[in-house]
C-alpha cells in the first residue's frame, strides 16, 4: 500500500491519509472545500462543491489516477436541501464516467461544512 496526504492539518490531528493506494485502486478520504494551505474554507455550497472537487482531483493526481477513473462516489451534506445546487458541478467534474454515486445527509466535522466528497478509483491504465 502507498498513502498520500494532502498536507491538510487534518490528517496528522486525526490520524489518516488523503488517499491510498491499494492493488490497482485509490481510495480517496472524505475531502471538503477546506483550501489546505491557508485552512480556510469558502462560503457556499456551490464554491465548497467546486473546492471539494478540486481536491479530489488533485489527490487522485498524486496517486496516479484521475477524475475520469472514479468508480464510486459518496456525498454527505448537512442539509439535502443543498445538493440539487451542486448537481451542475458534479455532471461537469465526472462527465461521461458517471460513477456509481450515494448522497447521505448527515453532520460534518464543523458547522461552516457544508459538503464532503469521499471517492474510489481505478488506477490509470501503465501504473
Amino acid at each position: 500500500m502507498q498513502r498520500f496526504s494532502s498536507g491538510s492539518e487534518f490528517e496528522g490531528r486525526i490520524g489518516y491519509s488523503r488517499s491510498v493506494l491499494c492493488d490497482g485502486w485509490v481510495f480517496v478520504s472524505g475531502t471538503t472545500g477546506y483550501d489546505y494551505e491557508t485552512m480556510t474554507l469558502p462560503d457556499g455550497i456551490e464554491a465548497q462543491c467546486q473546492a471539494a472537487l478540486d481536491n479530489l482531483a488533485r489527490a487522485l493526481e498524486a496517486a496516479g489516477s484521475g477524475m475520469d477513473r472514479v468508480a464510486r462516489v459518496t456525498y454527505m451534506l448537512p442539509d439535502r436541501a443543498d445538493f440539487p445546487a451542486c448537481w451542475p458541478l458534479l455532471r461537469a467534474a465526472w462527465g461521461a464516467s458517471a460513477p456509481a454515486a450515494t448522497m447521505i445527509e448527515c453532520g460534518l466535522m464543523e458547522p461552516a461544512m457544508r459538503i464532503e466528497i469521499e471517492v474510489t478509483a481505478r488506477l490509470r491504465e501503465g501504473r
